[in-house]
C-alpha cells in the first residue's frame, strides 16, 4: 500500500508543480458541451478530459482498477471520488500539456470539494453550459433515434439528477465569482463566439 500512496503522492506533486489552468465544464445532457470542448482544443489548443471517457477506457483496459470501476458500476455504487480523480491526474500528466477542459466532473458537491483536497488545483473558472430542458429534449430526441436512453422519460430523469447534483458545484463556484455562464440554446456557431470571448486573453482583445 505504501508504494501506491508514494506513486499517488508522486503525481499529485508533479501536478502541482506544472500549475496547470484547469476549466471544469457542466452541463446537461445535450447541452452541445462535448461539441464546444471540441472546438475549445482546436481553437485555445487545451486538452480535454471526459471523466466518463477515462472510466469507460479503464474498464476496457481489464486492469484490476478497471474490473473494480465495473463491478460498483453493475452494482448501481458510483464510483469513489478517489478513482476519478486519480485517473484525471494520470491523464494530465500524461498529456504533457497544462491546460485542461474536464467534462462531466465534478458531478457533485462530494467530487468537488475531493477534487480541490486530493489534486491541490482550484479551477481556474467553471463554464456551464445553460439549456433548457425542452431544448436538450428536442436535441436528443432527435439525435439519437433508437438510443435505449433517449426516451423522454430517460432524458427528464438524466436532467433532474445533473440539476439536483451539479447545481449545487455551480452554486459554490458561483459565489467565488468564478461561474462563466452560456446560454446554449443557442446555435453552434453563436454558442462558440460567446466561449471565445471567455478563453481569449484580454490582450487580444484590446489588441483586435
Amino acid at each position: 500500500m505504501g508504494t501506491v500512496d508514494v506513486a499517488n503522492k508522486d503525481i499529485t506533486a508533479s501536478l502541482a508543480d506544472k500549475k496547470p489552468k484547469v476549466v471544469f465544464v457542466l452541463g446537461g445532457p445535450g447541452s452541445g458541451k462535448g461539441t464546444q470542448c471540441a472546438n475549445i482544443v482546436e481553437h485555445f489548443h487545451y486538452t480535454h478530459l471526459s471523466a466518463g471517457d477515462l472510466l469507460r477506457a479503464e474498464i476496457k483496459s481489464g486492469s484490476e482498477n478497471g474490473t473494480m470501476i465495473q463491478n460498483m458500476i453493475k452494482e448501481g455504487k458510483i464510483v469513489p471520488s478517489e478513482v476519478t480523480i486519480k485517473l484525471l491526474q494520470k491523464a494530465m500528466l500524461e498529456s504533457g500539456n497544462d491546460k485542461f477542459l474536464i467534462d462531466g466532473f465534478p458531478r457533485n458537491e462530494e467530487n468537488r470539494a475531493a477534487f480541490e483536497a486530493v489534486t491541490k488545483i482550484e479551477p481556474e473558472f467553471v463554464l456551464f453550459f445553460n439549456c433548457p430542458e425542452e431544448e436538450m429534449e428536442r436535441r436528443l430526441l432527435s439525435r439519437n433515434q433508437g438510443r435505449e436512453d433517449d426516451n423522454i422519460e430517460t432524458i427528464r430523469k438524466r436532467f433532474k439528477v445533473f440539476l439536483e447534483s451539479s447545481l449545487p458545484v455551480i452554486e459554490y463556484y458561483k459565489a467565488k465569482g468564478k461561474v462563466r455562464e452560456i446560454e446554449a440554446a443557442k446555435p453552434v456557431a453563436e454558442v462558440f463566439e460567446a466561449v471565445k470571448v471567455i478563453f481569449t486573453p484580454k490582450a487580444e482583445k484590446v489588441a483586435a
